[in-house]
C-alpha cells in the first residue's frame, strides 16, 4: 500500500491556522511546540481552587463590520481564522462561495460570554445579543461571514470529539459532491461552567496536567481555535486520509476501561485510509491526563497498533481544548509530517508502569509521513483522523 495511503477519498489539507495558549499565531504555536514549552498557567478567573489553564494571550477585537457578533468566543473564531483566510478566499474564487461548506466543533458556545454578562448585572443587558453571541451556529455564521463561504455550514457538538468528527462530516461532504471544499475546525473559550464542572467531578488537575504520567491527578483546561481547509484537488500540506468514528456508550463521563471504542475508531480510520498498522509513524493521542482515559487510550493504541509507534499527548502544551481539541491536535499531526519531529509529550515522567505504549518523554526527529489523532469524549463519541504526507 506504500506510507501514503490509497483510501477512497484522500484529500489534501491546503490551509490551517491555530491559536490557543502557545500563542495567538500559528508561527508561536508551533514553535513552542517544537521547544517544549508549556502554554498552561493560572487560570483569568479567580476560582475556589486550584488549577492550570491555557489562555488565549491576546484577542483583538473584530473588524467593526462584525461587531454585533462581539464574544470572546467570536474574537477566537477571528483569530484562529487569520492564517487560513487568504487560501479560503483562494478556495472561493476557485470552486465558488456555494461549493465551499464549513463545519465547525465546539463544546461551550458564547457561554462564557453569557456568564460574564450575567455575573456584571444579574441579568443579560440590553446591549446583550443572545442571538447573536450565544448559540453554537453563530460561530459558523461568523466564520462564513469572515471568509465568503455561502455552502453548507453547521456545528457539531459531541462533547470533546467535536472537531475531530467534523473531519468526517467534511470528508462525506467531498466524497458526496455536495463541496469542492470544506473548512473544518474548532472553537473554545474557557468558562467557569467547565473549569467548575469537572472539579465537580474530580478529574480538574491543581497543577499542569501530567498524560500518561504516574501519578497525574487528572486535566487542565485551555481555549483556543484552528481551522483547516480540506479540498477535493490541489497542492496541499498533507491529506486527510480517513476518519473513524464509534460510539462505545459505556459511561455518561468515562471510556469503555477496555479501549474497545477507541480501537474501533482507530481501526476504522486506517481501514477508510487502507494502510496497515505499522504504517503509523506518530499518534497524537487523546491523553488527557486522567486515569481512566490514558489507560483505556493506551490499551487500544496497543490492541490496534501495537508497542513501537510513538505516542505523544499535546494536551501539557495547550490544555485540554475541548470542542476546539480534535480539530488542533489534528493540525499538530499535520505539523509532524511538515517538520519531521514527534513532540515530547510533557508531564509524562516517570511513566505510568501499566502504559505499555512508547509514550515519547523527548521531543524526536524522524520522518512522519502518516500521523494519527485520536479524540475521544464523554458518552464513548470517539473520532480518530489519519493524516499523510503529500506524495
Amino acid at each position: 500500500m506504500g506510507k501514503t495511503g490509497r483510501g477512497r477519498g484522500a484529500y489534501p489539507v491546503t490551509a490551517y491556522g491555530v491559536c490557543n495558549g502557545l500563542g495567538a499565531k500559528t508561527s508561536e504555536v508551533i514553535e513552542a511546540l517544537g521547544a517544549g514549552r508549556s502554554g498552561l498557567g493560572a487560570p483569568p478567573m479567580l476560582l475556589p481552587f486550584d488549577t492550570a489553564c491555557g489562555v488565549v494571550p491576546e484577542l483583538p477585537p473584530l473588524p467593526s463590520a462584525y461587531a454585533m457578533f462581539d464574544s470572546r468566543i467570536a474574537r477566537l473564531t477571528g483569530l484562529a481564522l487569520a492564517d487560513v483566510r487568504s487560501a479560503v478566499s483562494r478556495a472561493v474564487r476557485t470552486w465558488g462561495s456555494v461549493r465551499v461548506g464549513a463545519v465547525i466543533g465546539t463544546t461551550t458556545g458564547g457561554l462564557a460570554h453569557t456568564e460574564q454578562m450575567f455575573a456584571e448585572g444579574g441579568r443579560l443587558p440590553p446591549e446583550c445579543d443572545f442571538a447573536l453571541q450565544h448559540p453554537f451556529h453563530v460561530i459558523a455564521d461568523l466564520a462564513c461571514a469572515l471568509t465568503g463561504i455561502e455552502g453548507p455550514r453547521y456545528v457539531v457538538s459531541t462533547a470533546c470529539s467535536s472537531s475531530a468528527k467534523a473531519f468526517g462530516a467534511a470528508r462525506r461532504l467531498l466524497l458526496c459532491g455536495i463541496c469542492d471544499a470544506v473548512l473544518v475546525g474548532g472553537v473554545d473559550t474557557l468558562c467557569e461552567t467547565t473549569l467548575r464542572g469537572f472539579h465537580a467531578l474530580g478529574i480538574l488537575a491543581p497543577e499542569p496536567c501530567r498524560p500518561f504520567g504516574c501519578d497525574r491527578r487528572g486535566i487542565s483546561i485551555g481555549e483556543g481555535g484552528a481551522f483547516l481547509l480540506i479540498e477535493r484537488e490541489g497542492e496541499g500540506v498533507a491529506r486527510l486520509l480517513g476518519v473513524g468514528e464509534s460510539s462505545d456508550a459505556s459511561h455518561m463521563s468515562a471510556p469503555d476501561p477496555t479501549g474497545v471504542g477507541a480501537r474501533t475508531a482507530i481501526e476504522q480510520a486506517l481501514a477508510q485510509a487502507s494502510l496497515s498498522p505499522d504504517e503509523v509513524d506518530y499518534v497524537n493521542a487523546h491523553g488527557t491526563g486522567t486515569r481512566q482515559n490514558d489507560d483505556a487510550e493506551a490499551l487500544a493504541i496497543e490492541a490496534a497498533l501495537g508497542l513501537e509507534v510513538p505516542v505523544a499527548s499535546t494536551k501539557g502544551y495547550t490544555g485540554h481544548l475541548l470542542g476546539a481539541a480534535g480539530a488542533t491536535e489534528a493540525a499538530f499531526a499535520i505539523v509532524a509530517i511538515e517538520r519531521g519531529f514527534v513532540p515530547a509529550s510533557l508531564g509524562c515522567e516517570p511513566l505510568d508502569p501499566q502504559v505499555r505504549v512508547r509514550v515519547n518523554a523527548a521531543r524526536t526527529e524522524r520522518r512522519v509521513r502518516i500521523a494519527l489523532s485520536n479524540s475521544f469524549a464523554f458518552g464513548g463519541s470517539n473520532a480518530s483522523v489519519v493524516f499523510g504526507a503529500t506524495p
